[in-house]
């Protein structure tokens, strides 16, 4: 006898088994948006690699600088001031002794004293006393004269008589003539001694007072830079010398900066400069301010020197570039911008690169 099985009924076929579901409307607006969001990266990375980069140009800030030498040599006395030490115009930075030269100096002085009493001596005419004792020597010579003229006029008769020797004549004759030489001597002597000196020797003398009074101011000159002072109201930026040290003319004492002109400077190649005038006006950052925002204007465009300039590469097809310096001055003070600070800017004529 064969078995036969029963076929399950349709209702329980439908509940054995499983019921497929269809996609409902919420997972294909899901499917959408992922599908627009990968869309909008790949745009978005293609356009950020596509457009241009934009030109970032670094600058330095710098100031003013003033660099003070030593004149003469000596050895450091005093330096009331230290770095970063912020001094008025006028005050002391540094004094040098130097005995030696205060001794000439002093020196020097004395010659102007002497030459000066010289000049007085002359302008107030020989004494009075003096003019005596020419005198005095000019009436014994005189008296000398008429004596050994007398003796010659008696020898010179006897010896036309034959009463006297040619020789006694001829001493006679000397004689004479020494006597008149002496008289003319003394006469000059009375002359020069009443008259004084002559106008040529005044101004020899006046001339004189002037030349030792040079050597005094140019000595005096020397003496002064013992004393170093500041130039400008500034700041002390480096110091090279230190107390007791020997310095010579020549040496650097100090650095002095004015943080009351500060400037941001640029070197651009001449391509980059193009479009630039004195007067515009552009925004940079600054690292160690916060990247806080400069504005700042030009004032100066000028080219550097020939070794400062841009290499072509190519032998054809392109040229050398000199390059430029562009200084820019805060339009606002900025108190915590330093000399050395660096900066960064946008160019404008980053596009054309």
């Amino acid at each position: 006898m064969t078995d036969v099985k029963e076929s399950p009924a349709p209702d329980d076929r439908a509940k054995a088994e499983p019921r497929r579901e269809r996609p409902t409307g919420s997972a294909t607006a899901a499917a959408s948006i992922v599908t627009l969001v990968l869309c909008a990266i790949v745009g978005l990375s293609v356009w950020y690699l596509a457009r241009p980069q934009p030109l970032i140009v670094q600058g330095e800030a710098d100031a003013t600088r003033v660099d003070i030498a030593a004149r003469v040599d000596g050895r450091v006395g005093q330096r009331p001031v230290e770095r970063g030490q912020n001094v008025a115009a006028g005050q002391l930075l540094f004094e040098i002794d130097n005995p030696e030269l205060i001794t000439k100096w002093r020196q020097a002085q004395a010659g102007v004293d002497v030459a000066k009493a010289q000049l007085a001596n002359i302008l107030v005419g020989t004494r009075v006393e003096v003019v005596d004792q020419k005198k005095a020597a000019l009436e014994s010579a005189q008296s000398n004269f008429t004596l050994a003229q007398k003796t010659y006029d008696r020898i010179k008769d006897l010896a036309g008589t034959g009463n006297a020797p040619l020789q006694q004549l001829d001493q006679a004759t000397n004689s004479l003539e020494v006597a008149r030489r002496s008289q003319d001597s003394a006469k000059l002597a009375y002359d020069e001694a009443v008259n004084g000196a002559t106008k040529e020797e005044r101004e020899i003398a006046r001339t004189k007072v002037l030349q030792a009074q040079a050597s005094v101011d140019t000595i005096k000159a020397d003496v002064d830079e013992l004393t170093v002072k500041a130039p400008i109201a500034t700041q002390v930026y480096q110091i090279g010398a230190e107390l007791g040290e020997y310095v010579s003319p020549g040496v650097p004492l100090l650095s002095l900066i004015d943080l009351s002109d500060v400037w941001l400077r640029f070197n651009l190649r001449e391509d980059l400069v193009k479009g630039l005038k004195v007067g515009d006006r552009f925004k940079m950052r600054a690292p160690a301010l916060g990247d806080q925002e400069i504005e700042a204007e030009i004032k100066l465009i000028e080219t550097r020197g020939e070794y400062a300039g841009w290499r072509a590469t190519r032998a054809t097809g392109d040229f050398d570039l000199r390059t430029f310096e562009v200084r820019a001055y805060p339009v606002s003070p900025l108190p915590a911008l330093r000399p050395g600070m660096s900066v960064y800017a946008e160019w404008p004529t980053g596009e054309g690169r």
